[in-house]
């Protein structure tokens, strides 16, 4: 009683209540006013616009064939379902003041260092075509490939967490930290802890996360609470109970840097299922890298342009360059993506590592929600012989997620790929590694959201033993996994499969 007495007065319950409140009384008005012919004319001349409009937008196809289907059936609804949900304007928006904000302090931010062509070169002399990808990465997001950086990868959860509360405590200038959600627990309790002490000793801490995504895991105000501590706060795109499609713009990054000479990326949040405190869906699977040296530059310009966008607050960014150099443990680039500037970064660099691979290429995800582009470089890879192998979770954290993950097992495996469900519990890591050369470690999932709506973060791992860490630890999660069948596939009830089916045609709008 006491934890649902706790929804129904916190501020996802009230905000979806406010939301569906104004979305009857939006209904009833269309219902009135199509009692009149000419409104009701009116109404349908709008749905003919609206899916016109769709038709001609330079968007994903399953996007538009997914709206075109709503307004279709619901020919009048449908529409007003697009201007409030679908309609990426409030992007373009977006763009516009993350672009005013640049050039009104382009005058006073200075060319930022990065590295010189040798790194470059010695890409290039390593493999060319690693090189060709990594171009992509860097023209496309402007992140570019370091070396002179050590690495570190997490197969667990908990040994993240372990190591990072050792270089929190021995952060000595700035601490930034992002992340999609904070649940209060063991977790966050320790890392608070250290903060404050940090806090005490001067440490400057910038702690920036997602109202949405930790609506539901913290209590209202937390921002108010942090800032009393003596913290910088910023709560990204914050949650208002009215229409508008902004709140589909998540931050979905897990970035931690310390002094500019430390950072951490991966899959996890700073809530206690992530380090198996508690267990909501068996055990939870999750990765997470460490650098150390040049390549946390990235992470940092990420960081603080993302800080600068939601704080308004303008930092004069060469105050928190790396101050050390490390040894060279292959090529590293950690490097962002936007859903504001139409470029699916992410989803190519993927795809990218998927067209060039000569022997395999084995990959983790928590949501398997593919566009058409993804299916096409996935089956080709397979029957083109690429031992192709895909690890997603056995016990579902969504419900209504899970069952379009399985919807797409029938045609990946008619083409060879092999599919495994990860039997102990929930995998959460979202990782690539193809031919002991190349791996990518980060944020985000094989999923529209991800793809399409979400800032995320990863890092690509070229000739690094980053790769050979995460083929060595997905190795072992095939152990424990369980292969997927077609025999599965075709013994799934006739129901269900209509059910899938049905799901994932509107994939493209969850």
């Amino acid at each position: 009683m006491k934890k649902i007495l706790k929804f129904l007065t916190g501020r996802l319950f009230i905000s979806i209540l406010l939301i569906l409140l104004q979305l009857a009384t939006l209904f009833a008005v269309v219902v009135v006013a199509k009692g009149r012919w000419y409104w009701s004319l009116l109404f349908e001349l709008v749905s003919v616009v609206m899916a016109l409009v769709i038709v001609t937008r330079d968007e994903n196809p399953a996007y538009k064939v997914a709206w075109m289907v709503v307004i279709m059936f619901l020919p009048v609804y449908g529409a007003l379902f697009y201007l409030l949900f679908g309609n990426k304007r409030e992007g373009r928006y977006a763009q516009r003041k993350l672009n005013q904000l640049v050039a009104k302090y382009s005058d006073k931010i200075p060319v930022l260092p990065g590295p010189d062509m040798v790194v470059r070169e010695a890409l290039e002399n390593f493999d060319p075509m690693l090189a060709r990808q990594s171009d992509y990465i860097s023209n496309i997001s402007s992140f570019p490939v370091w070396r002179n950086t050590e690495v570190e990868y997490f197969s667990l959860g908990e040994y993240f967490f372990e190591r990072l509360l050792v270089e929190l405590r021995k952060a000595k200038r700035f601490i930034f930290m992002e992340y999609f959600i904070i649940g209060e627990g063991e977790m966050w309790d320790a890392v608070l802890a250290v903060l404050l002490q940090k806090q005490r000793e001067g440490v400057e801490i910038r702690f920036m996360y997602d109202d949405l995504g930790s609506i539901h895991t913290i209590p209202a105000h937390f921002d108010r609470k942090l800032r009393s501590l003596g913290f910088k706060v910023a709560m990204f795109n914050p949650m208002k109970p009215h229409l508008n499609p902004r709140f589909n713009y998540r931050d979905h990054r897990k970035i931690c840097v310390i002094d500019g000479n430390v950072g951490f990326t991966g899959g996890l949040n700073l809530a206690d299922e992530y380090i198996n405190r508690t267990i909501r869906h068996g055990h939870w699977k999750d990765t997470a890298v460490m650098l150390r040296g040049d390549a946390v530059w990235n992470l940092s310009q990420m960081f603080l342009y993302l800080w600068m966008f939601s704080a308004n607050e303008y930092l004069d960014m060469l105050r928190f360059l790396p101050t050390v150099q490390c040894r060279t443990d292959g090529f590293v680039q950690p490097f962002g993506d936007s859903p504001l500037d139409d470029q699916n970064v992410a989803e190519n660099a993927y795809i990218q590592i998927i067209n060039c691979a000569r022997r395999y290429v084995w990959i983790t995800t928590p949501y398997l929600i593919l566009d058409n582009e993804m299916i096409t470089a996935l089956r080709i890879a397979a029957q083109s012989g690429i031992d192709v192998r895909i690890i997603t979770p056995f016990y579902a954290d969504k419900v209504y997620v899970h069952p379009v993950t399985r919807s797409y097992y029938k045609v990946l495996l008619e083409a060879g790929v092999r599919i495994f469900e990860y039997t102990p519990g929930f995998i959460h890591a979202k990782m690539f590694v193809c031919d002991d050369v190349v791996s990518i470690v980060g944020t985000t999932n094989m999923d529209y959201r991800s793809f399409y709506l979400h800032f995320e973060c990863g890092v690509a791992f070229y000739g690094s033993s980053v790769v050979h860490q995460v083929r060595d630890d997905i190795s072992r999660t095939l152990d424990v996994s369980r292969e997927v069948t077609m025999g599965d596939v075709r013994s799934t009830r006739l129901l269900s499969r209509l059910a899938r089916s049905l799901l994932r045609l509107f994939a493209p709008l969850m």
